[in-house]
């Protein structure tokens, strides 16, 4: 049987590599020029992309037998998202524990039976989801260097993605995960660490006017939460028995599939830089 050639072969680490590089150069702009021209339009660029990403975890949720209600997990997301932006960290965890409490009020009307397990999943999926996207929008905050806070964030977890790939492309021998994640190896782990360390050590003294090892601090933990997040939504899919998350990225999978690392990363580097920047 011969080979479509219209259709791109994916890498040997299972993407579509130019689709897969011309999203994030894509999604990249947008949130450069979000931050950069008004930053109040980076609440639109997270809440927009946790939405989807939300969705994308009721469908799937929903195929495993979880009775989901969109409303108040749309909403409580949206408030969330405002709440940290306008609050802070108080505010973020009054809208989210507000939003668990009308989650359970919305699941009352259809019974008793599964209403833990439906409960305990929408739970899960306001902590995982909304609750950590919060940290992102925590980032931003800053008057004098929001932005570059956010950059910051952003370009350890990319180098976390980037060099990995890279890295277990070239030299991946020994798998790191075998049941969760047969592609990743601790080469490429090793990858990882090094561009993360490099990316953090960069943004926190050109961007942030901060020391080194501050930034050196920043990667060594951040590759450590992408990897984690990256895992976990790994063990999720497992789970749950899918691939990806959707198909809506070309070369990417669904919204949550890249947020993994994002979402687990947030809060360390917001931590990290509002204690030592």
């Amino acid at each position: 049987m011969g080979v479509d050639q219209s259709t791109p072969a994916p890498s040997r680490a299972g993407r579509n590599l130019p689709a897969a590089i011309a999203v994030g150069v894509g999604l990249g702009a947008v949130i450069l020029g979000s931050l950069f021209w008004q930053k109040f339009l980076f609440i639109f660029v997270v809440l927009a992309a946790v939405l989807v990403a939300v969705d994308e975890l009721i469908r799937v949720f929903h195929n495993s037998g979880a009775k989901l209600h969109r409303i108040p997990l749309f909403a409580g997301t949206a408030a969330m998202a405002v709440a940290a932006y306008f609050g802070g960290p108080l505010a973020l965890l009054v809208a989210m524990a507000l939003t668990v409490l009308a989650t359970i009020f919305w699941r009352m009307p259809d019974g008793s039976a599964g209403f833990v397990r439906d409960v305990t999943t929408a739970t899960f999926l306001i902590s995982y989801v909304p609750l950590l996207a919060g940290f992102a929008i925590l980032l931003v905050q800053p008057e004098h260097d929001g932005p570059e806070r956010v950059v910051t964030f952003f370009l350890v977890v990319v180098a976390s993605d980037v060099g990995g790939y890279v890295a277990g492309i070239l030299f991946g021998k020994h798998p790191m995960a075998p049941t969760i994640s047969p592609k990743k190896t601790w080469e490429g782990f090793a990858g990882s660490t090094l561009g993360c360390i490099g990316a953090g050590i960069a943004a926190v003294v050109w961007l942030l006017d901060g020391h080194w090892w501050v930034g050196a601090i920043v990667g060594a933990v951040a590759v450590l939460t992408a990897t984690i997040g990256d895992l976990a939504e790994s063990m999720i899919k497992r789970d749950l028995g899918i691939k990806d998350m959707s198909n809506l990225l070309p070369g990417h999978g669904g919204v949550m599939d890249r947020l993994d690392s994002l979402l687990a990363t947030a809060p360390a580097v917001w931590l990290l830089l509002h204690l030592l920047v």
